[in-house]
Parts: structure tokens; sequence; C-alpha cells
């Protein structure tokens, strides 16, 4: 473990990072597109029924199917959108060589996507979470019990691309906030590191 002072800090490898946005962008549109045929098929068939079998009994059934799909439309009304926005701030932005920066005040977050960094004070963090996702491993934050924007010491995590990656809609799919292979530090290093900062506080479950 490398340390610049009084801070820790994990950087990004670019084109692991470059090609992990692909990877993302392919399977949200894919996943988005699907869930809308699904969601479309199911409302034209309740039309249909409750046109065809009107005066049957079947309507509330109908009815329901109706909305039980409205929830998969706007999930992929909602991917769909995300997506625009992210390839908006691609376009504008440089990746940003930094994924994470760690001192004894708090954990500092670069987010894809968001205006400015996320800053947690350690108090607000449990840590990161190694999962699968997509195919790969990638960390997921993991926030303090009650802990939101308008917690003290706490900003930036209500920007929207945040939000999305941090606090994932129960309508989007995860992807994680950072891929690991992308980071030029291992996990175990970034776990020393946590808890290093945070007195014992954080740390990364695998």
């Amino acid at each position: 473990m490398s340390e610049d002072g009084e801070a820790f800090v994990v950087g990004l490898d670019r084109e692991t990072a470059l090609r992990r946005r692909e990877v993302v962008r392919t399977v949200e549109r894919r996943g988005a597109w699907a869930t809308l045929a699904i969601g479309a098929v199911g409302i034209v068939a309740a039309i249909y029924a409750l046109v065809a079998y009107r005066g049957s009994g079947m309507w509330p059934f109908a009815l329901l199917l109706i909305v039980a799909m409205i929830p998969l439309v706007l999930s992929t009304l909602m991917a769909l959108r995300l997506q625009a926005e992210r390839q908006q701030w691609y376009a504008a932005n440089e990746l940003q060589p930094v994924a994470m920066r760690m001192t004894l005040k708090g954990l500092e977050l670069a987010c894809e996507g968001a205006a400015f960094p996320v800053v947690l004070p350690w108090a607000a963090v449990k840590g990161f979470r190694q999962e699968k996702l997509l195919g790969q491993y990638a960390l997921e934050l993991d926030l303090a019990p009650g802990v939101g924007a308008t917690t003290a010491g706490v900003r930036g995590l209500d920007q929207p691309s945040v939000r999305a990656v941090v606090k994932p809609n129960p309508l989007l799919r995860p992807t994680g906030l950072f891929l690991v292979k992308a980071l030029d530090q291992p996990v175990h290093v970034i776990d020393e590191a946590m808890k290093h900062f945070s007195n014992g506080g954080a740390g990364v479950r695998t």
C-alpha cells in the first residue's frame, strides 16, 4: 500500500474502464428493449382480453396485468434516459484518472456522470461489497444506515448519476461503482487502506 502523505489514492486503468463502459451500455440497452417488449406484449394482451371478453368477468385480471406491466415500461424509459445522459457526459468529459481518495477525514469517490466527486465522512461509510455484476467483479458502495444526501459532511450523493449507481432504483439493474480489474490497486490493499483511515470502521466485503 502506497500512501501520499495522509492520503491513499486508487487510480483507474483507462482502457479497461472504457471497455467496461461499452459492456454496461450494451447490456443495459439490450435489457431495456427486452423489458419493453415484455411490457408491451403484456399490455396489448390485456387490452385484447378487455375488448374480446368484455362482460365475461375477466376485466379485473386484465387490469391487473396492465398494472403489472407498467413498471417494466417505466424501467425501460428510465434506463434509456440514464444511458442518454451518460453518453452526453462521456462526450463532454475526459475519463477521470482517479477512482477514489482516502484521508483521515473520509472517502472521496469519482462517479462517472457526476459533475463533482462524492465526499463521505467515515461515519457515513460501511465500506464496499465486491460482487459479480454483468459478468465481472465490481465494487458497490455500502453506506451506513440512514445516510443520505443531507447527512452532515456528505456531498454529492444527490446527483442523478450517483443515485443510479450508489442507491440503484429497484427498476434499474445494478452495475457497480467501480470495476475491480480497472483499479490500479488490488482489493485487499483497498480493504487495508479503508480500515487504516477509518480506524477499522470501514472495509471491503468479498
